[in-house]
């Protein structure tokens, strides 16, 4: 695995390493199959986490546990599409706004989650290179592929708030390719909330009794 963590090549003066490129574009594959509802996005993001984790396992070991929790996640997510498939017409799984408790709830945990994440890193530094920042990013990709897997629009939102953080932090770390990748993270972000927005309102009305499908 050492080598995905050697330069692929240049850009703008900036080193691309194949553990960065290949896979941040899983995960913005899998982002791209979030969107359409595929329950596929969850084996490709599982395959994102593993790549990064055999990347950073050895040598990096905080960012290869972020990792293995993103995996878990994945799991979690593929189990919730699994048993929610043909909730719709198309045989997809329904999307809908989270409930004001369930809002709380993921506000809370983001919260008391990121302290937690942000302390553990700063008692050993050898986990993170910027601690707040870094379990910030990390707590919020884990809230917004819960909500993801709940199919609540506000995954959506979650991934934006994520990318405010990731981009410049990405840039300024060395980690040019993310950086860009988290840039078209936000146009895709923005479509699929606009999507899975106006499909929430379609799920939810009610079909009446003898109308066509």
């Amino acid at each position: 695995m050492n080598s995905l963590n050697s330069e692929a090549f240049a850009l703008f003066g900036q080193h691309i390493l194949w553990s960065d490129m290949i896979g941040n574009l899983f995960g913005l594959a899998a982002l791209a199959l979030g969107w359409r509802r595929s329950i596929w996005t969850w084996p490709v993001q599982f395959l994102a986490g593993l790549i990064l984790f055999g990347a950073f396992f050895g040598h990096l070991t905080g960012s290869a546990g972020k990792q293995a929790v993103v995996m878990l996640v994945a799991l979690y997510g593929w189990w919730q599409w699994q048993r929610g498939k043909g909730q719709t017409e198309d045989g997809h799984i329904a999307v809908r706004f989270a409930t004001w408790r369930e809002r709380g709830a993921m506000v809370a945990a983001a919260a008391a989650g990121t302290v937690v994440v942000a302390l553990l890193f700063k008692a050993y530094p050898s986990l993170s290179w910027d601690p707040w920042p870094d379990a910030y990013i990390f707590v919020g990709t884990v809230v917004a592929m819960y909500a993801q897997a709940r199919g609540m629009v506000e995954f959506w939102f979650a991934w934006l708030l994520v990318d405010l953080v990731g981009v410049p932090l990405n840039f300024a770390n060395g980690y040019a390719f993310s950086g860009f990748v988290y840039v078209i993270y936000g146009a895709l972000v923005l479509w699929g909330m606009r999507d899975w927005w106006l499909r929430s309102r379609e799920d939810a009305r009610p079909v009446l009794e003898g109308a066509p499908a």
